[in-house]
């Protein structure tokens, strides 16, 4: 049967809750971009918002990646890089300001050392760098569908939904085969290249998600707030998107308390 689906375009902040569990966040470790030769790594807002979120609502929170050891903010997503473009991120500066979250980004684990029977949902931050280390990283795929088949929150943001192009459960199947599922738009790919005169991903996920039968991706405005549930499926358009995906993780969890 068709789950339904839920779609939020907004969020909200829980305050003063106690403990409720642990959540894992899968980052990508830096790399080179082939388009640009930039270093890349994670988009900074979608790790710190949802961040936000999660621990407001009484969860743990552990971060892990790609490779394990330090992992490093896209040049862009850093609210101090002399850019601007981020500068308005206030959360993620108050982050920056706390020596145990910069320990944090030093010190991950590699996503292969956890044990995903120790958490009780996985989001995927996205960034530039999950298009070359989430692609094709069949045992990220496989953790992920480890936390979906689980009947756990299982939520993706931006570029890392990268991912979900290639995920199959374990009856072979696309993990997004019948659901409705959003990601980094063709639309904001074009603002991206246009804003630094060159084309930056080596391939589009909208391009490519359009390309598999029976699943639906949907999009709304560029850099609008998005998100969409569909059954233990979560998903983020973009940067702007993290909190309101982290509340459909958080709303799902305290549902399973109920």
């Amino acid at each position: 049967m068709k789950t339904n689906v839920k779609e939020i375009q907004h969020y909200v902040h829980f305050h003063g809750a106690e403990y409720k569990g642990k959540i894992l966040m899968v980052a990508s470790s830096p790399t080179i971009s082939e388009q640009t030769g930039w270093p890349i790594g994670f988009w900074a807002a979608e790790l710190t918002h949802p961040l936000h979120v999660f621990q407001e609502a009484g969860y743990q929170v552990d971060l892990v990646s790609t490779e394990g050891g330090k992992v490093e903010m896209d040049g862009y997503s850093n609210p101090t890089d002399e850019s601007g473009y981020a500068a308005h991120d206030v959360i993620t500066l108050g982050y920056m300001q706390q020596d145990w979250f910069n320990q944090m980004l030093a010190n991950t684990n590699k996503f292969t050392d956890v044990n995903a029977n120790d958490y009780d949902a996985i989001f995927l931050v996205g960034g530039q760098a999950p298009m070359y280390t989430f692609k094709g990283n069949e045992a990220l795929q496989n953790l992920f569908v480890s936390f979906y088949e689980a009947q756990k929150p299982s939520a993706a943001v931006c570029h890392s939904v990268t991912l979900l192009l290639e995920a199959k459960t374990t009856n072979g199947e696309l993990l997004v085969n019948g659901k409705t599922w959003t990601g980094f738009t063709n639309a904001e790919e074009d603002f991206a290249d246009n804003a630094v005169g060159m084309k930056i991903q080596p391939y589009r996920i909208e391009d490519e998600a359009k390309k598999i039968t029976n699943t639906t991706f949907k999009v709304a405005s560029p850099f609008a707030s998005y998100a969409i549930e569909d059954g233990h499926l979560i998903t983020g358009q973009q940067q702007n998107s993290g909190a309101a995906a982290a509340q459909l993780v958080v709303a799902q969890l305290e549902n399973m308390l109920d």
